[in-house]
């Protein structure tokens, strides 16, 4: 059984170091990460998962960008400790962190990832929607209300074709 909470500034660290042995070197260098330099993540939807003892199981946080000239959250990163992948832990935090979203009235949501793992959260490429490359398109998936909705995806507080 885990516990859900808001990540806070005492999290950070802990966070960071999972982040760090769950994803390769060099993460930072991923397209993904220019739309988060100077943006702060939405607060409210980053979440950490503890066990019983308090362990740090798994994170996930979100960060605000523009799809053309709409609001939009991506996704990520999202990462479960090694030690307790398998249990559900990554579904967890990504049902809970999506339902807050949309109790926020955030209207669509994007990450990059696997579509046969993200199809099961509701999650499915997105047509029209352009990460900076490398990315590769088959891998920009997206749920919520993504009718009308492409372009460029940017930085928060980018506008269009600045």
């Amino acid at each position: 059984m885990y516990a859900l909470s808001r990540e806070t500034a005492d999290d950070r660290w802990e966070v960071e170091a999972l982040y760090d042995l769950c994803f390769a070197p060099g993460r930072e260098a991923l397209s993904s990460y220019r739309l988060r330099d100077g943006i702060a993540p939405v607060h409210a939807l980053c979440l950490v998962a503890r066990d019983p003892d308090g362990i740090l199981g798994g994170a996930i946080r979100f960060w605000p960008v523009r799809v053309g000239r709409a609001e939009a959250l991506l996704l990520g990163p999202v990462a479960v400790h090694p030690t307790r992948q398998g249990e559900g832990l990554g579904g967890l935090l990504i049902r809970e962190g999506v339902e807050r979203a949309t109790d926020l009235s955030w209207p669509r949501i994007l990450l990059v990832g696997d579509a046969p793992y993200y199809s099961r959260f509701g999650f499915r490429q997105l047509d029209g929607v352009e990460m900076p490359p490398p990315t590769n398109p088959a891998r920009v998936l997206g749920t919520g209300n993504w009718a009308g909705i492409t372009g460029r995806v940017t930085r928060w507080g980018a506008e269009e074709g600045h």
